[in-house]
């Protein structure tokens, strides 16, 4: 018995090490390929915000679109000029629907995995990794996914430097801590799970929801939220994407915030949400998993 659970806490413990921070500390030397060096906390920009968010809303007004015969309480909050622009998206993909009685007509709709082959030409998702007790891993399972391609987001709640972790941080190998020291939980279990379905409920605006809390199910209705399931890159694999850090501007349409996998933990109108996407470093082909180097040099 207690040799069984040695075992267990053992294995527990090499699935966790890639993401303790004092562990990969320790092995830097043994592991350089696990830091990318960075000039200035300016620089780490691997693309353009402006391409960053031309992407998320290329993908997001695809799968609001796909789900159009669902959104007819949003729609009636919405402003008309807003109203015809997603009527004529609508009529491209269905040329037979042609009024606004969408929810009356019978439309073949895709899933989320197959919007995002349709939009990016590829898909991603979560499967065992193929590194050895590295838990789950993020492969590309269609397509080819080009350099300087989003390829997927970090979901979860987001702390400011000053804000309570503590209990959530207690065993969670998915916290991620951006350049300027914002940290970003992506458990989909247990406290961490709770706090974000509350704060998604605090924030919902009637029909409008202001995030997107499928990622904490099966059923994920973002197909990009599931970054934090990327493994750290190791000498025998080296990293293909990286983490680059992207605040979503005033200006991001209210209808499509729905799908952004990710919450702020206090209410605050005054500071932009932030999120966190994976980048290709280079072209990424159908069945590869996803490397990232989680630690960066600013030197």
């Amino acid at each position: 018995m207690p040799g069984r659970l040695m075992r267990g806490l053992w294995q527990r413990w090499r699935r966790y090490r890639y993401r303790f921070v004092p562990w990969i500390a320790l092995n830097l030397s043994h592991n350089p390929r696990t830091l990318r060096y960075v000039p200035e906390e300016s620089k780490d920009k691997v693309i353009s915000d402006e391409d960053v968010l031309g992407t998320l809303l290329k993908v997001f007004q695809a799968l609001f679109v796909n789900d159009f015969s669902k959104e007819s309480d949003i729609l009636t909050v919405l402003p008309e000029p807003v109203k015809s622009k997603y009527q004529d998206l609508l009529s491209v993909q269905h040329p037979r629907v042609k009024q606004l009685e969408y929810r009356h007509q019978q439309q073949n709709t895709f899933t989320p995995e197959e919007i995002l082959y349709k939009t990016l030409g590829f898909s991603v998702a979560r499967a065992p990794s193929s590194l050895i007790s590295a838990g789950k891993g993020v492969f590309v399972t269609k397509g080819l996914v080009q350099k300087g391609a989003v390829v997927s987001m970090y979901p979860g709640t987001v702390y400011q430097k000053y804000e309570p972790i503590f209990f959530q941080s207690i065993g969670n190998p998915f916290i991620f801590r951006c350049l300027d020291g914002v940290l970003i939980d992506g458990n989909d279990k247990g406290i961490s799970k709770v706090v974000y379905r509350s704060c998604h409920g605090r924030d919902r605006l009637g029909p409008l929801k202001m995030s997107d809390s499928t990622w904490l199910t099966s059923e994920i209705h973002n197909p990009l939220a599931i970054g934090q399931y990327v493994n750290n890159c190791s000498n025998d694999r080296a990293a293909n994407v990286c983490y680059q850090e992207f605040d979503v501007p005033a200006v991001f349409p209210i209808e499509l915030k729905q799908y952004l996998p990710n919450i702020a933990y206090s209410y605050d109108r005054q500071s932009p949400l932030r999120c966190v996407v994976l980048v290709a470093l280079r072209d990424i082909e159908q069945g590869e998993e996803l490397f990232s180097n989680y630690y960066t040099i600013v030197s």
